[in-house]
């Protein structure tokens, strides 16, 4: 699907952080209207076809999708460190599966020598709390903001002048 040219950029940069107002500067909008130039762009449905044409490819090569992605965050989040990792020793347990050492974050083993050796082991896990947090927003479990909707009927009440004596 054939772009004008300065759109063609403009998808192109977006495509690079996903970022529209930056994508407009870069593109060659002006700053000062890049913000609405990029939400325009956006809603363009040439634009946004190709848009999401090359997201697909991309998608694609990398094996990186929603799916995955939420596999991944679902690990971090209800992972057993002690199904992965001895308590006492801090190395690995033996039967710890691929997918439970892909929470790990980082291990770190210092060794010191002296009247007696010791092995210091440190075992990070990723952000168990932030894959929770990643989690319950993607099913809606929580909002930085409070959303009501709904129809109430309403009854105007005039008792205004209703001969109480005030």
């Amino acid at each position: 699907m054939a772009l004008p040219v300065k759109q063609q950029k403009f998808a192109d940069e977006f495509l690079i952080d996903l970022n529209a107002t930056q994508a407009a500067i870069r593109a060659g909008y002006s700053f000062k209207t890049a913000t609405e130039q990029g939400s325009r762009l956006l809603a363009n449905v040439k634009v946004r076809a190709y848009i999401d044409e090359r997201m697909a490819v991309i998608s694609t090569r990398t094996g990186i999708n929603q799916e995955r992605i939420m596999r991944e965050l679902a690990r971090i989040a209800f992972l057993d460190p002690t199904k992965l990792v001895n308590m006492d020793s801090a190395e690995l347990q033996d039967n710890a599966s691929a997918d439970d050492r892909a929470a790990i974050a980082s291990v770190k083993v210092k060794s010191m020598s002296g009247d007696v050796e010791m092995i210091e082991r440190e075992v990070r896990f990723a952000d168990k709390l932030k894959a929770l947090e990643l989690l319950g927003k993607r099913y809606g479990m929580w909002t930085d903001g409070l959303k009501l909707s709904g129809e109430v009927g309403v009854q105007i009440i005039d008792d205004i002048g209703s001969g109480d004596g005030a």
